[in-house]
């Protein structure tokens, strides 16, 4: 593997990990942070601006696991795929440890 396709396969567990929150938000009808919101990323967004959010996440993740051939064939690409889930979870629990007391 290339080197490109370690960074495909650590952004494509961050993407993954970013849909979750977004989509759980969205199709429970529950107001959550996005990058559209003012301010970004601190105000609220709708529950539809949250779907559609976590579904580009998604797509975008899934890209990046086809570009980084993230397969249980190639050890080092699922390790490097779960290290961008564990940096992308830590980060969010992070950024939104407030959220509640924010809206």
């Amino acid at each position: 593997m290339k080197w490109y396709h370690y960074i495909a396969c650590f952004f494509a567990g961050a993407f993954m990990v970013n849909m979750v929150p977004h989509f759980i938000h969205g199709v429970s009808g529950d107001v959550f942070p996005t990058p559209f919101a003012t301010p970004p990323g601190r105000g609220p967004s709708s529950p539809t601006v949250n779907v559609f959010w976590g579904l580009l996440n998604f797509l975008i993740g899934y890209l990046l696991m086809r570009a980084g051939k993230v397969s249980n064939q190639k050890t080092i690409s699922l390790v490097i795929f779960f290290i961008g889930i564990v940096v992308m979870s830590w980060l969010s629990s992070v950024v939104f440890m407030d959220k509640q007391m924010q809206f």
